[in-house]
């Protein structure tokens, strides 16, 4: 009984380690990223989510990443990306906001453990017989850390860092936690090639991936504040029949400059592409080569001629 329960053992080890070599995979992704904070938005105070979130703001996101398939249901993907991110009070026709005239870009570097939840697979696409083809649909959520960096535009059209300016007075970290979520998919070509696509989302613990969070301060910076009497009245102009129109005063020191109470976030969409690692072991290699598209080679018997 004991030899018996040895054997299952090692043999289901053995396919173990066979199956998780051959869901390996590694690649890069590319694709677009856009953020929610203070500066840009609707017409309206801000809103949560993707609503509030301005296309054309939209930016692009580039990285590699390694995942390896613990089970058949779960998978653990790291990654490392670039981000850009940008908003622009220009673009917003809230009448507050766009008084206000603040600008700022970001590129950022993030690292993201995430756990992979796969909810459907087609292990046949398209029923060929063949096996050549799969499809997975998951859910992925985890943890990150990113490097943050945002800069100002001057009026002679040049970038400048902001962090180092403390332009509310309040010194923040460059490096900051997140959590990602989101949900992606891929189709498995030819058993080693990867092509899918992910859409995520990550909260945020900082407010400041924009520099902006709480209220005006004296300051000597002109990036601290790039509003102005002339835009005021001409946005005051445009926008007769609105309450709330901007005047030099909203814009004094400690007068509102964001919004404390809601953290920055941001998302992407990417495409990704991917090659598989495919089974090492001896005993994959022996008993799953119809896996690996490959024929097994009979070895030859050297016989001695006897004299």
């Amino acid at each position: 009984m004991r030899k018996l329960c040895l054997i299952i053992l090692l043999v289901s080890l053995s396919s173990l380690t066979g199956w998780t070599q051959y869901y390996v995979d590694y690649g890069f992704s590319v694709g677009a990223s856009n953020y929610l904070g203070e500066i840009g938005g609707g017409d309206e105070a801000r809103r949560g989510g993707f609503v509030d979130m301005k296309l054309n703001a939209s930016r692009w996101t580039a990285g590699g990443f390694f995942r390896y398939r613990i089970s058949p249901k779960l998978g653990v993907k790291a990654s490392l990306n670039y981000i850009r991110l940008t908003g622009d009070d220009a673009n917003t026709t809230n009448p507050a906001r766009r008084g206000r005239n603040l600008n700022f870009k970001n590129d950022m570097f993030e690292f993201l453990v995430n756990g992979e939840l796969y909810i459907y697979k087609v292990n046949d696409v398209g029923g060929t017989g063949r096996y050549s083809t799969d499809f997975n649909l998951y859910f992925f959520g985890g943890a990150g850390l990113f490097y943050s960096n945002p800069k100002g535009q001057t009026a002679s059209g040049s970038w400048e860092s902001l962090r180092s300016l403390q332009t509310e007075g309040i010194a923040y970290s460059s490096f900051n936690f997140a959590i990602p979520l989101g949900i992606g998919f891929y189709y498995t070509i030819d058993r080693k090639y990867r092509l899918g696509m992910e859409v995520g989302w990550r909260t945020t613990f900082t407010d400041y991936i924009d520099d902006i969070s709480s209220d005006y301060i004296v300051h000597s910076s002109e990036l601290a504040d790039k509003s102005s009497p002339a835009l005021s009245a001409q946005i005051r102009a445009e926008n007769p029949d609105t309450e709330q129109l901007p005047y030099p005063s909203t814009y004094q020191p400690g007068r509102k400059r964001g919004d404390p109470e809601h953290d920055d976030a941001y998302a992407t969409i990417t495409v990704n592409f991917s090659w598989a690692i495919r089974g090492r072991s001896k005993f994959y290699r022996s008993k799953n080569s119809w896996v690996l598209g490959k024929k097994k080679r009979r070895r030859r018997r050297k016989s001695r001629a006897k004299f």
